[in-house]
């Protein structure tokens, strides 16, 4: 499956979970960025207009709903993932008022992830 013009960005500061996403998502096609934190970001969804965001809830500075709340003014339509190693309704809550499509606890069954990404961008 190839999708050459679909972007997609990966923001957690945990270095392995960057690098095994990429590596999945690059053999479907998908132009990967990867940010470490929230701040870093901003700046590639500013450059660079990413079609789906796979997002870590919770990072040092900036965290997932933070993030999510600076980035709707930025770019509204893109389509938002979150990642938690944590069990955090109310933030799982925040998020899906905030126009999160999904959520996965860590450590979460990356082929799950990876269907719910290619649909995502499918439709």
């Amino acid at each position: 499956m190839s999708n050459p013009n679909k972007k997609v960005l990966v923001v957690d500061d945990q270095y392995g979970i960057r690098v095994l996403l990429k590596e999945v998502f690059s053999r479907d096609g998908f132009s990967i960025y990867q940010a470490a934190d929230g701040k870093a970001a901003l700046e590639i969804i500013q450059s660079e207009r990413p079609d789906l965001i796979l997002l870590d809830m919770k990072m040092p500075g900036m965290d997932g709903i933070e993030l999510l709340r600076q980035l709707r003014p930025i770019h509204p339509t893109a389509k938002v993932i979150m990642m938690t190693a944590y069990g955090e309704l109310d933030m799982v809550a925040e998020a899906s008022k905030l126009g999160a499509l999904a959520h996965f606890t860590k450590p979460f069954d990356i082929e799950e992830l990876r269907s719910e990404v290619i649909k995502q961008l499918a439709s």
